[in-house]
């Protein structure tokens, strides 16, 4: 009887976690207790403790945090890695000049020797996971906190990593650092044991036809057919410690890498990802998601797309301009369709009526259970937002406009000088002037482009006074009505005509003879106070609402986990860029009635979209020439096919980019670099239906390095079965 009962048990508990077994960013330190039956059942043919070990070596010892906001994963013994070429973006823009093109030509280091030192980008690898709530809950009973808010303050939780890691004798060595996070608003904790490089070096990247083909067009979209990848390599002193960039410095000798299998994949195959996923908010109520719409996204869509344009145009003229504003502009393109998207996803799957729905669920758990808590916690949270939403919305506006649309607004801090000058101490303002010459020459090295700025600028501020009306505006557009009868573009070029770093001739004249009046009443110094001033302003308002907004959250969730826990339900936090595991399957899926998707596209797709007069589609000739000859080598397909991207339906988001997609017995079959469309909405409500994580297949990779660029010595480096 006792046999039966906890067979049925078992059977209950694994089909429900089958049926969640798409949805998830899932702890690492939760496998072997919430997934391990689930995974083993849709298909994984390995033990767990081979994915995550806390006492050894495992998989996750070869994923790495990739910079500020990808992944990326170690593929040979010397320290390879593995990402996006849109993650490698940066890097690759960085080494770039009009001479040596390598956003356009791509780039392929032969040798050590030719790999190139990439200034500011730096690989973290994971040496420890800790769950660490009860220490972290034991010191906030200790520790005074008259607001309340120790639990989620970065500042406080520093504090409390550095006792505990004193308390557990957890030595940090040259290179490591030690994060403590909170996850589920507060309800648990995990410490992170880190290591990171910062000597790293550019091996090899496509041409932007390959790593970038599609472009804006294909962003976001299935079918895809983009060879998303670059390679880097980490480097250390000789005793395989971090350092700092040195000539003699040698490729790190890692603890293990991943195996590349050659085998392919097929519909319905286990396969799972592991990831640093940036943000989603699945823990939200459906006034939240409406807020989100109606501001971020909003905000995101409309001015965006104008300074797109504008950039476009501009880059399309120049390749010096292309080149330096390529990163800026894929980045904000990224994001600027991304929220489209969404919108777009939110309202066709009516994911507010679906949030309603859940969240009704829980305010009846707590009726049946007598607990009051959670109600009071959801009329708190959508008092918060009603308050704060104007704030919100004029947040949006100034940071999409006036912060990351003009980049001519980085201006260095003239504080310093400001108060030297009004000190009239000779030796004080020559110091000051000085280091605002240093400032100065770093800033105009950033903006080189001065009459392309001018030109987005204007577009900036129209699209600014668009959408924010005249009595809301920051205060230099009283100035712009007072002084330019309200024509901002006049006033911009006044910026530039007139201001102190405008030009840097007027820099100059500027520096040799300091004046007050000049720097007080200067028309950027006075934009940029005003701008500050506005974001100042709407994030007071914005704390003033926001001020029991923490704790309303974290019972909020705190009764989403303890229903899920009570019904047997996998629970897992919001991504926050942690190292996260998610699983599915290689699917095809439906958009729309009458249209099925498959699972996979090839180099065929490649040469049916080939477009030359359109940058996104260009197709490099060597590249038609092996398609030609199907010279595919040993990366072919079963069915003879150069397979160059597959869908999975795991669940991923911004961070994941990068990601290694593993099969059913942890080898490497890809790399995710995308979503889909009708996925977008997956930062707040996961479809299984819809949901796909896009992935460049590893063979189409090693096709072009090996046939196409020719780069054999990199291949000889990695672990391949075939």
């Amino acid at each position: 009887m006792r046999k039966t009962l906890f067979l049925f048990v078992v059977l209950i508990f694994t089909g429900l976690n089958r049926a969640f077994c798409d949805e998830g960013m899932w702890m690492l330190t939760d496998l072997q207790k919430q997934n391990e039956v689930a995974m083993t059942e849709l298909g994984l043919l390995m033990p767990v403790n081979e994915i995550y070990n806390p006492n050894g070596i495992s998989l996750k010892d070869a994923v790495v945090h990739f910079g500020r906001g990808c992944t990326g994963e170690v593929i040979s013994a010397e320290g390879l890695v593995l990402t996006n070429h849109h993650c490698g973006y940066g890097a690759i823009q960085q080494q770039s000049s009009v001479e040596h093109d390598y956003l356009t030509d791509g780039f392929w280091a032969m040798n050590y020797q030719d790999e190139l030192p990439c200034k500011g980008l730096t690989i973290t690898f994971i040496d420890k996971i800790l769950d660490v709530t009860d220490y972290v809950n034991e010191q906030l009973k200790k520790d005074p906190d008259p607001n309340g808010t120790n639990y989620l303050s970065p500042k406080y939780l520093s504090i409390v990593a550095e006792r505990f890691s004193k308390a557990e004798n957890i030595a940090e060595k040259k290179g490591q650092s030690i994060e403590l996070k909170a996850f589920y608003g507060g309800n648990s904790y995990y410490l992170f044991v880190k290591t990171t490089y910062s000597d790293i070096r550019m091996v090899g990247a496509p041409p932007s036809s390959i790593g970038k083909f599609g472009a804006d067009t294909d962003n976001w979209m299935w079918p895809r057919h983009t060879g998303d990848f670059s390679l880097f390599r980490i480097y250390a002193d000789k005793d395989g410690q971090p350092a700092k960039y040195a000539k003699e410095n040698i490729p790190l000798k890692v603890k293990t890498h991943l195996t590349i299998s050659l085998a392919g994949y097929k519909k319905g195959d286990f396969t799972f990802v592991m990831g640093f996923p940036g943000r989603n908010w699945r823990y939200m109520i459906s006034d939240e998601v409406e807020e989100r719409m109606q501001t971020v996204n909003f905000m995101r869509q409309h001015v965006r797309g104008i300074r797109q344009e504008a950039l476009m145009a501009e880059m399309q003229k120049d390749p010096a301009v292309r080149i330096h504003y390529a990163s800026k502009y894929a980045s904000s393109a990224n994001y600027w369709k991304n929220a489209i998207g969404m919108n777009e996803g939110l309202v066709r799957l009516k994911v507010l009526d679906t949030k309603r729905e859940q969240q009704e669920k829980l305010l009846a758990y707590g009726r049946e259970k007598g607990d009051s808590s959670y109600q009071k916690a959801f009329d708190e949270i959508r008092r918060i937002v009603r308050q704060r939403r104007p704030a919100l919305y004029h947040q949006q506006a100034i940071q999409e406009a006036l912060v990351t649309g003009l980049d001519f607004m980085q201006i260095p801090n003239t504080t310093t000088m400001i108060t030297a000058l009004r000190g009239k101490d000779k030796n004080s303002i020559r110091i000051a002037a000085d280091s605002l010459k240093v400032a100065g020459e770093k800033y105009f090295a950033s903006v080189p482009f001065p009459e392309v700025e001018r030109i987005v600028a204007k577009k900036m501020l129209r699209a600014y006074t668009q959408y924010i009306p005249y009595e809301q505006r920051v205060g230099i557009f009283k100035m712009i009505d007072k002084r330019f009868k309200g024509d901002s573009d006049k006033f911009v070029d006044a910026c530039f005509e007139y201001s102190i770093f405008g030009s840097k001739a007027n820099f100059e004249k500027f520096i040799r003879k300091p004046s007050l009046y000049k720097m007080t009443y200067d028309w950027m110094v006075l934009f940029k106070y005003s701008i500050t001033d506005g974001l100042l302003q709407t994030a007071f308002s914005m704390a003033e609402a926001n001020k029991n907004y923490n704790a309303a959250h974290k019972t909020w969730v705190k009764g989403i986990m303890d229903m899920k826990q009570e019904n047997h339900v996998p629970i897992y936090p919001d991504a926050n860029s942690t190292l996260r595991l998610t699983y599915g399957q290689v699917l095809p899926y439906s958009p729309a009635d009458g249209v099925e998707y498959k699972y996979y596209t090839t180099l065929d797709g490649v040469m049916e979209k080939e477009d030359p007069n359109n940058w996104e589609f260009v197709v490099p000739e060597k590249l038609k020439q092996l398609y030609r000859n199907r010279d595919f080598g040993p990366y072919a397909a079963s069915d003879g096919e150069m397979h160059t991207c597959f869908i999975v339906s795991t669940d991923n988001t911004g961070g994941n980019s990068g990601s290694p997609v593993f099969n059913a017995k942890g080898q490497l079959i890809g790399t995710g670099f995308d979503r889909n469309y009708e996925g977008l909405t997956g930062d707040i409500a996961f479809r299984p239906s819809s949901q796909r994580a896009v992935c460049v297949d590893i063979r189409y990779i090693l096709f072009i390095i090996d046939k196409y660029a020719g780069a054999s010595r990199i291949i000889k480096e990695l672990s391949i079965e075939h």
